[in-house]
Order: structure tokens, then C-alpha cells, then sequence
């Protein structure tokens, strides 16, 4: 699994002109997924966002995680972070995991995270064609890979 993380000052997710997530300060979770992904990749993920120490403490130090400032994260399925560009100009997505695959490790992503985060985690629909609105805050973006766990 691939995650891209960003610390936001606020994010939505908007799907046929309604408006699915929304979130103040927080962070904004593009997930990529492969087919070999399980259950230990979620749970290693899970733990490393929700104690990611990217948020400032009262000496402006990235000390805090989501958790110690009682943040909200959004999820969102981004099958494109696994696009290789070796060869031409249009990207393919063979890599990346087949909905059947996809769909359920997505669903226990969001729930795990949940869990993690101690309350609902909102998200976007799975395959849906999202608007994502977000303010990046610092900007902070970090992009963690569960097979590359060094």
C-alpha cells in the first residue's frame, strides 16, 4: 500500500456536486493500493498515520500527531499513485489492485483507521469521480509505502 499523507487546514470531498467529506484541521489520505496489500500492510499503516508527529506543538516544533490535537482524516482511493511512466506518455495502471481486490482492503483501511484515530474517519467513494479541495497546511505532504518499511 501507498499512502500519500497532508497535513490540512481543512479538505473536502465532493462527488456529483454533494459534498461527501469535510474536515478542518486534519489530515487528507490518498490510498493506493496493490494486489499482494493485506491486513498487516493496513495495520502498519494505520499505526505509523495516526502517531505521525506532523503537527506543531506550543514551541511550533512538529511534535504532535492527528491524535494529540484531536484531528479528523479523510481517506481517499488514488489508484493512480501506482501509475508507472517508464514507457510513453500515458501512464498504466496495471499495478495497481482490481476493484474486487481493492474495494475490501479500502473498506478495512477506512475501519482500522477509525479505529486507530478513536472516531469516524471520513472518505471518498470508492471509483467515484471525487472533486478533493484542500488546504495544505505548511505545505506537509509525506508519502509512506508499506513495503518499504526502513
Amino acid at each position: 500500500m501507498l499512502v500519500v499523507v497532508q497535513r490540512v487546514s481543512e479538505a473536502s470531498v465532493t462527488v456529483e456536486n454533494k459534498i461527501t467529506a469535510e474536515i478542518k484541521k486534519g489530515l487528507l489520505i490518498l490510498l493506493g493500493i496493490l494486489p499482494d496489500d493485506n491486513k498487516d500492510d493496513i495495520d502498519w499503516l494505520v499505526r505509523k498515520i495516526v502517531n505521525l508527529r506532523i503537527f506543531a506543538d506550543d514551541q511550533g516544533v512538529m511534535n504532535k500527531s492527528v491524535l494529540d490535537i484531536d484531528g479528523d482524516i479523510i481517506v481517499v482511493s488514488q489508484f493512480t499513485l501506482h501509475a508507472s511512466t517508464k514507457k510513453g506518455n500515458r501512464p498504466s495502471y496495471i499495478k495497481a489492485a482490481k476493484p474486487d481486490i481493492a474495494i475490501p482492503l479500502y473498506e478495512q483501511f477506512k475501519m482500522s483507521i477509525s479505529e486507530g484515530l478513536e472516531k469516524k474517519v471520513q472518505s471518498g467513494i470508492f471509483g467515484a469521480d471525487m472533486k478533493v479541495a484542500l488546504l495544505n497546511d505548511g505545505p506537509v505532504t509525506i508519502i509512506i509505502d508499506s513495503k518499504n518499511k526502513k
